[in-house]
C-alpha cells in the first residue's frame, strides 16, 4: 500500500533528483524529461486547503472526460459539497444534492473501464503481475497488454486499463455500470477492487495533499466545498501557471522507478511512483497558488 506521506515524498525526491536530471540548467526543463500539461486536458479544482490540479486523459475516457468538461464550464460543480469522504479509501463529490443520490440533467455514460492503447500510446512497464503488464502512460498507472501484440491485433491496438491509486480521479455510479453521471471521486489510497469496474478519466498531478484533508464521514459532520472548478485553458494567465510533469517516456523516469523500488524492496508497486511536478521560475507567479509547487532555478 502507498504511505500517506508518499506525495510529499515525491517532491521530496523530486528536488534530490534535479542534479540527476539535469534541470536546472535553463528556465525550461529539458523536453526529453519533461512534458508541460496541456490546459486544455486540466482542471483545477480549488478548495479552502488548495488548489487540486487533476490532468485528463479523453484517450482514455472520451465520454467520461467531455462530460466533466460540459458540466466545469456551465459552473455546475461549483460549491458542491464533498459528501463522503472515507479514510483510507476515497474522496467523493459531484452530487447537487449533497446526499449520493443526485445528478446532473444530462443522460448517465456508458462505461469506459477498458480502453484501447496503441503505439501513439507509449507504456512504460514498472512491474508484471502473473500475466500482467503493470507500468504507465503518462502519469496514469495503467495495466496493458505488451506491445507485440499490436502487430496481431486487428486495430493494431492492444487491451489496457488504468489502476486506481491513490490521486486517480473516476467516476461514481450506481449498481448498472452504465450509470455514472455528474459524481466522480479522488482516490486517497490504492484498491485494486475498484479495477475494471469504474470508469479513471484523469489523475492528480499537485494538490493530493489538499485532498487528504479534507473533511471526513459519510456524510463528514462538517464537509469541505469545490470552491470552484475549472479548466486551466479556461483560467486567464494570471492566474495559471506551466505545469510540466516528468516524463514517463523519457531516459530518466526508469531512475525513478529503479529508487522507488530500492526504497519500497518487497512492497513495491506502480502506486508507489509518484511523478514529479515543476513550474518553471517567475518572480511575478512566486505569491501565488503555485510558489507550493518546487520551481526549476
Amino acid at each position: 500500500m502507498l504511505r500517506l506521506g508518499g506525495f510529499l515524498a515525491a517532491a521530496v525526491l523530486a528536488l534530490g533528483l534535479v542534479g540527476m536530471f539535469d534541470v536546472a540548467r535553463a528556465q525550461t526543463p529539458d523536453p526529453r524529461n519533461w512534458r508541460q500539461l496541456d490546459p486544455e486536458e486540466t482542471l483545477y479544482i480549488d478548495t479552502v486547503h488548495g488548489r487540486i490540479v487533476i490532468e485528463l486523459y479523453p484517450e482514455v475516457a472520451p465520454r467520461h472526460v467531455e462530460r466533466i468538461k460540459t458540466l466545469t464550464r456551465a459552473g455546475f460543480y461549483d460549491g458542491l459539497l464533498f459528501h463522503r469522504v472515507v479514510d483510507d479509501f476515497m474522496a467523493q463529490t459531484g452530487d447537487p444534492l449533497g446526499t449520493g443520490e443526485g445528478a446532473s440533467s444530462l443522460p448517465d455514460l456508458r462505461a469506459e473501464f477498458m480502453f484501447r492503447r496503441g503505439p501513439d500510446m507509449p507504456f512504460v512497464q514498472a512491474a508484471e503481475q502473473g500475466r500482467a503488464r503493470l507500468g504507465f502512460y503518462k502519469t496514469l498507472p495503467i495495466e496493458s497488454q505488451p506491445d507485440a501484440q499490436m502487430a496481431v491485433t486487428a486495430d493494431g491496438r492492444v487491451s489496457a486499463n488504468a489502476l486506481h491509486c491513490q490521486g486517480v480521479v473516476s467516476m461514481a455510479r450506481a449498481q448498472d455500470e452504465n450509470s455514472a453521471n455528474s459524481q466522480f471521486f479522488i482516490m486517497r489510497q490504492p484498491n485494486s477492487a475498484l479495477d475494471k469496474r469504474y470508469s479513471i478519466f484523469g489523475r492528480v498531478v499537485w494538490g493530493q495533499e489538499a485532498a487528504m484533508q479534507l473533511a471526513v464521514g459519510n456524510p463528514p459532520p462538517n464537509p469541505d466545498r469545490m470552491l470552484a472548478v475549472r479548466i486551466a485553458a479556461d483560467v486567464p494567465e494570471a492566474e495559471r501557471a506551466p505545469i510540466y510533469v516528468l516524463r514517463t517516456d523519457g531516459p530518466q523516469f526508469r531512475d525513478l522507478i529503479e529508487e522507488t523500488r530500492r526504497d519500497r524492496r518487497a512492497d513495491f508497486s506502480v502506486c508507489d511512483v509518484q511523478i514529479p511536478v515543476r513550474v518553471p521560475r517567475n518572480s511575478d507567479r512566486e505569491r501565488h497558488w503555485w510558489s507550493i509547487i518546487p520551481f526549476i532555478p
